[in-house]
């Protein structure tokens, strides 16, 4: 089973969307905030998650990612995609919520991230291994990739969107 969670209005081919709203044609309706989810525990291949991460607080971010760990099967991934911390997207919309979410946010679903930072006294059980990429601003794609690598690290909305794909361990 492949998920499409927050899906709106542009839900994958090929996927189940699922989305709080029935007016958005989801074939599941449900409100990711509320757990358990409808799905039974590692039973789904693949997540795509597109612009909904941010819409959530902080305890929310935690519970979301505690029931994506318990529906998707291990090796399973999830893309996960979200106005980069650095780009106006990530403020502009009132609805998303604080902190923005940067690589190092996913630093607290990884059980040795958490072990390293001394921080299993969160309460977080899920186990992701995460790889990151994203969509750079047109006016900087014809740079070097080092050029690149360098603004997106010194300068703001060079980098407009995270991917992070999360593989369950």
């Amino acid at each position: 089973m492949k998920l499409d969670l927050g899906c709106g209005q542009r839900k994958r081919a090929g996927f189940v969307g699922v989305d709080v709203s029935a007016d958005c044609g989801a074939d599941v309706v449900h409100d990711l905030r509320v757990t358990p989810w409808p799905f039974d525990d590692v039973s789904v291949d693949e997540v795509h998650c597109s612009h909904f991460l941010e819409h959530l607080d902080g305890a929310e971010r935690v519970a979301f990612m505690e029931e994506l760990y318990r529906v998707l099967k291990p090796g399973a991934t999830a893309l996960i995609i979200t106005p980069y911390w650095t780009s106006a997207g990530a403020v502009q919309d009132p609805t998303h919520k604080w902190p923005p979410i940067a690589e190092q946010s996913y630093l607290y679903f990884n059980a040795e991230a958490r072990r390293a930072l001394q921080l299993t006294h969160y309460g977080i059980r899920c186990d992701f291994d995460a790889t990151f990429g994203g969509v750079v601003a047109p006016e900087f794609q014809h740079l070097p990739p080092k050029e690149q690598a360098f603004a997106s690290k010194h300068y703001f909305n060079v980098v407009v969107e995270l991917h992070a794909t999360l593989t369950r361990r």
